[in-house]
Parts: structure tokens; C-alpha cells; sequence
């Protein structure tokens, strides 16, 4: 209820503002056409009509969440105001004719303790009418408010051009920052394989040489019986490697069991909190969920001193969020430019999502990854 009273009362503080503004802008217009064009006068009107629609900018975007580019020149912004002020009066009659509306509904809640009871079926036929006139001018204003963004998008921007040209310019970082991730992904592999796993193979070779070589049968047992203990390791490392790059439990259980998996291995205690329900996200967003979490979680191992972490997964209307949470020292880069942060929100941008951290000094540290589902 809170919510629905504030969204209106904004929505009405909106037109009140642009029609306020739409008499300024009748004014400007009706000058600049009725007055002797001078050169002074040619050039202090389109800074005047820049102004204006940099201050409708800034209303719009404040009680209209309408993002906008500023106007770029003053005959766009001219052509603008010229073409909105109906727009701002028209909301301003709305808004007079809704607390006409308002009046004649308030009779239903006071009325019946003054009126003269002979006139009660006038007061209740008042009062509607005044409830009917108000549902009106709320969807009046509701679509008032509608055309003037549009108006506003049309005139000032950005164009569809533009809007096109922006789009292939994300795709092209967005590209770019995947391929850098891939390669980085592809190195850790690499360093991971060379470190771990070849080096216990090339320790089993030489210890199976050795048992090879013995004549001391006794001796030949124990550097068998080393060899088959370092090939169990070998094994081990090999699997936590293979894990690593794709966990088997995100393909045949899905992101939930993924995760709980995620949090056994843990040496740090994590909680996990899986909140989605109905059909699973697809494939390639639980796939970038789950190493989003699991690079948060190694970074708070590393980093962050924490004795607890917490990984949530919730929806909403259009995707999902991840919230990774510990009580470390915080401090992590708002916006990161290297290490594993940098990583997650190239993966994360390579579907269009967004990556938000909050990691004040003293922390506590909190990660949000906003990944949209729509195809």
C-alpha cells in the first residue's frame, strides 16, 4: 500500500512539475516566434530551450525513471519544448480535474454525519462519480506520463541508430571479455595440470623405475607400495581438477545440488539458501551461477579472512540473483580490472547481466550477480 501511494504521488508531483515547466515552455516558444529575429535573440533562445529540456530531463528521470541523453543541440531542444508544452498543460488539467474528483469522493467519508438525509442517494451518487472520475484521471495520467518519455526519447534521444551503435559496442567488449576469460580459464587449467597432477605422474614414473631397478625385494615392495599411494594422489588431483572446470553434479542434479556439493568441499563453512522453484534456469545461466559462487567463495578463502560465507539464490521476474556473503575484512574493488572478480563479471556480461560488489573496509563483503533468463 505504501508503495502504490508513493508511486502515484510521484506520478502526480511528475505532472505537476511538466506542467509548470509547459508554461515556461509556451512561453519561450511564443516569444521566439512573435519577436523581431536579432542575432542576440537567435542565440538566446535555443540556450533557453536547452535548458528546459535539460530540467525536463532531470524530471523525468526523477519521477518518471526515465533515462535520457541530454539534449545536443539547441534546434533539437527547441524542437522539443515546442512540441511538448500541450503535453505538460494537458497533465496539468488532469491533475486540477482529479482533485475535482477527489472532492466528490471525500463525500463518502464525511458527508453522511452533515448532510441532510433526504439528499443520502445524492451524496452516494456524488461520491462514486467523484471515485470514477478519479480512476480516470489516474489512467490519464498514467498514459500522460507515457507519452511525454516518448516525446522526450523521440526528440532527444538516443535514436535507434544510436541505440544500435551502443548495442554493437557492448557486443564487441562483451566478446572481448569473454575470449579473455576463456584464455585465462584455459592457463589456470594448464598451470593446474603442470603443478598437480604431472608432477605426481612424473614422481610414480620414477619411483616405479626405482622398484625396477631394486635387487632388494624388500625394498622393491616399499617404493611399490610409494608408487601405488602416489598414483591414488594423482588420481585425487585429477578429479578435484576435472571438478574444477565442470562440476558433474551441475549436469545430472542441477545448480542446487552443484552448489551444496560446492559448500561440502569448502573448507570454510558455507551455508547455501536455494530459493527458486518451477523450471530450472537454463543450462548456460546455471553454469555461469555456479562459477560465479565458486570463484566468490575461493576468493574469500584466499582473501578475506572470513570464518563464514553464505551463497543465496533467489529469482525474480526475469532471471536470477546470486548473493555471495561473508564476514571478512571486505575491501575488494567496487569495479575489478584483474584477478578472479575481473573473470566473473566477463562471464557475467557475456549474458547480459551485472555484477555488483559491496565490500566497504571492515567489511562485510557481499557479491550480487543479476543474471536474466529471457531468451
Amino acid at each position: 500500500m505504501i508503495g502504490f501511494t508513493e508511486r502515484w504521488l510521484r506520478l502526480a508531483a511528475g505532472l505537476l512539475l511538466g506542467g509548470l515547466t509547459a508554461v515556461a515552455e509556451l512561453v519561450l516558444v511564443l516569444g521566439g516566434r512573435l519577436r523581431r529575429p536579432t542575432a542576440r535573440r537567435t542565440s538566446s533562445v535555443p540556450a533557453s530551450a536547452l535548458r528546459l529540456a535539460a530540467l525536463e530531463r532531470r524530471r523525468l528521470a526523477v519521477f518518471h525513471a526515465a533515462e535520457l541523453d541530454p539534449p545536443r543541440t539547441g534546434q533539437a531542444a527547441y524542437g522539443y519544448v515546442a512540441a511538448r508544452w500541450p503535453l505538460g498543460l494537458f497533465g496539468l488539467l488532469v491533475l486540477l480535474t482529479s482533485l475535482i474528483g477527489l472532492a466528490y469522493a471525500s463525500l463518502l467519508v464525511w458527508a453522511w454525519f452533515v448532510m441532510d438525509p433526504d439528499h443520502l442517494g445524492t451524496v452516494a451518487l456524488s461520491g462514486l462519480g467523484g471515485v470514477f472520475l478519479l480512476f480516470l484521471c489516474a489512467q490519464g495520467g498514467r498514459g500522460l506520463a507515457q507519452l511525454d518519455e516518448q516525446l522526450a526519447r523521440r526528440h532527444l534521444g538516443p535514436s535507434e541508430t544510436e541505440l544500435l551503435r551502443r548495442r554493437v559496442g557492448e557486443l564487441a567488449e562483451t566478446r572481448a571479455g569473454v575470449m579473455q576469460a576463456v584464455h585465462d580459464e584455459r592457463r589456470r587449467i594448464e598451470r593446474d595440470l603442470h603443478d598437480g597432477v604431472q608432477q605426481r605422474l612424473v614422481a610414480l614414473g620414477m619411483l616405479l623405475g626405482r622398484a625396477r631397478r631394486a635387487t632388494d625385494p624388500a625394498k622393491a615392495d616399499a617404493l611399490l607400495r610409494q608408487a601405488h599411494e602416489e598414483s591414488a594422489h594423482a588420481l585425487t588431483e585429477l578429479r578435484e581438477t576435472a571438478w574444477r572446470i565442470h562440476p558433474a553434479a551441475l549436469d545430472e542434479r542441477g545448480l542446487a545440488a552443484a552448489l551444496e556439493e560446492l559448500a561440502e568441499r569448502s573448507v570454510l563453512p558455507v551455508e547455501v539458501t536455494y530459493a527458486l522453484d518451477g523450471t530450472p534456469p537454463p543450462v548456460p545461466v546455471q553454469t555461469v551461477a555456479y562459477f560465479v559462487a565458486a570463484e566468490a567463495v575461493t576468493n574469500t578463502l584466499k582473501h578475506s579472512g572470513a570464518t563464514r560465507a553464505e551463497i543465496r539464490v533467489t529469482g525474480r521476474h526475469d532471471g536470477i540473483l546470486i548473493h555471495i556473503e561473508d564476514n571478512g575484512t571486505g575491501g575488494a574493488p567496487h569495479r575489478p580490472t584483474t584477478g578472479g572478480l575481473l573473470g566473473l563479471s566477463r562471464r557475467i556480461a557475456a549474458l547480459d547481466g551485472h555484477l555488483t560488489i559491496h565490500s566497504p573496509p571492515g567489511g562485510p563483503t557481499l557479491i550480487t550477480a543479476e543474471l536474466p533468463c529471457a531468451s
